[in-house]
């Protein structure tokens, strides 16, 4: 009974999580705090640290926390379905009605229209990131994080002008961010 109950609730917050991971969690917090009580509160921070800092998007991260939490490994998986389940229905309708619609002319104008949104709103989300990372919080000209921005234009003319892969340029900068901060400074 508790995987139908896991299942269903993250079934739930999946469908109505519109804006990604942490539109997720107050959902969360009521479905699985508040209403079912499954986690406290101080859970919940823990859960809501845990799904932050570790890979993949913030609220599949917190639905196999609770499902680990609730019922070990299989209800990770089960709530971890539970929760990429819409989002694939979902997909899987928007495909079939691409791969039906495709040629008419009222879906590529409406595609073409779509495509400065979109890239619109991946380069907001990489300039907030671009400030934070070599400004901080502050955002002044006086917080310039020089090391930050060395790796940027290192990284930059990497990708830029070899074929080198993006992973390979990302780890190396990792590594190299870290030697500098352990080391030199």
């Amino acid at each position: 009974m508790i995987f139908v109950q896991l299942f269903t609730t993250f079934f739930l917050i999946g469908l109505f999580s519109f804006g990604g991971g942490y539109a997720a969690m107050p959902w969360i917090l009521s479905l699985v705090v508040e209403q079912r009580h499954w986690l406290t509160m101080a859970e919940y921070a823990d859960l809501t640290a845990i799904a932050e800092m570790t890979p993949g998007p913030i609220g599949v991260n917190a639905a196999t926390f609770v499902g680990t939490r609730m019922a070990g490994l299989p209800g990770a998986v089960v709530c971890t379905l539970g929760c990429i389940t819409p989002s694939l229905i979902i997909v899987l309708f928007l495909a079939y009605l691409y791969g039906k619609y495709r040629d008419l002319s009222i879906m590529k104008n409406v595609l073409h229209r779509l495509r400065p949104v979109v890239v619109a709103l991946v380069a907001s989300a990489g300039l907030t990131i671009f400030r934070l990372a070599l400004f901080g919080e502050n955002g002044g000209l006086a917080d310039i994080r020089y090391v930050e921005l060395g790796l940027f234009a290192l990284a930059l003319l990497v990708l830029r002008k070899t074929k080198i892969s993006s992973i390979l340029v990302l780890l190396g900068s990792a590594a190299l961010g870290t030697v500098i901060y352990l080391i030199v400074l």
